[in-house]
């Protein structure tokens, strides 16, 4: 039942992470801490497989879908998230390792997400009458990309929605652009902290028993989501996007409340 259990959750959260962008972290990670089956640590890893696998075959997708995909933008914006990938994961150790507590972890972790998904949310609703910024450059990119690869490798989320809102506030995109934009920098990302793992600790002690099921979920998620979005308008794209994040933020806060009582 387990199995199944993470498969379901794996194919759901990847669907709408690549219909939307947020590449399915930001839903996987906080239903992880709700099923409390493994530690932070191993569901970081766990969540980053998934996502990795999810984001290879959404974009494969879509560039064999020949959909436009502004690599000016994407590739700095991708290069700098390996850059704070690796910074994102140092400083999640160094966070386990001072507070010696797995719910203390967890509550860190998702009060940050909860404050940046509602910031996101507000912005989303509200981004007709925010004027965007028209930025340009190769750094600036970079220097945006080492932010979200921070946040998506320290919070253990693949980016998310915060990823697409920055793009779109940033660089004046609209929503499908950045949604492709913001799988890239996912994909980067992922690799990012992937590989660290891989040179340092090792994957050996982490339990990722469940990690096969949940990638395959994530295979069938990737290429269900990018079919989804070449077909959905805009509109409907950007109602998934600010639905799913009602939830995961309502998610973030029974964990926060359930670990503190702990």
């Amino acid at each position: 039942m387990q199995y199944v259990i993470y498969f379901l959750i794996a194919i759901g959260a990847t669907t709408v992470g690549s219909l939307t962008g947020m590449g399915g972290g930001v839903i996987i990670k906080p239903l992880m801490d709700v099923l409390h089956d493994f530690d932070v640590q191993t569901i970081g890893v766990i969540s980053s497989l998934t996502v990795f696998s999810m984001s290879v075959v959404s974009i494969g997708k879509q560039m064999l879908a020949k959909t436009k995909i502004p690599f000016g933008t994407a590739i700095p914006l991708a290069l700098g998230s390996v850059a704070g990938g690796l910074a994102g994961e140092k400083l999640l150790q160094v966070i386990v390792n001072a507070l010696q507590a797995n719910s203390a972890v967890t509550v860190v972790q998702n009060v940050v997400l909860s404050l940046l998904i509602l910031a996101v949310f507000l912005y989303m609703k509200n981004k007709s009458r925010i004027p965007s910024k028209h930025l340009e450059g190769v750094v600036v990119s970079l220097l945006v990309g080492v932010f979200l690869g921070i946040c998506s490798s320290f919070l253990g989320i693949g980016g998310g929605p915060i990823n697409v809102a920055l793009i779109i506030y940033l660089f004046s995109m609209d929503t499908k652009s950045a949604t492709v934009c913001s799988l890239v920098t996912i994909l980067f990302a992922q690799i990012s902290k992937l590989g660290t793992v891989a040179l340092t600790s090792g994957f050996g002690g982490f339990d990722l028993s469940i990690a096969p099921v949940m990638i395959v979920g994530a295979i069938a998620g990737g290429f269900i989501g990018a079919s989804l979005n070449k077909k959905c308008s805009e509109a409907s794209v950007e109602k998934a996007f600010n639905a799913v994040q009602l939830i995961v933020l309502a998610i973030s806060i029974f964990n926060i409340v359930r670990n503190l009582a702990v």
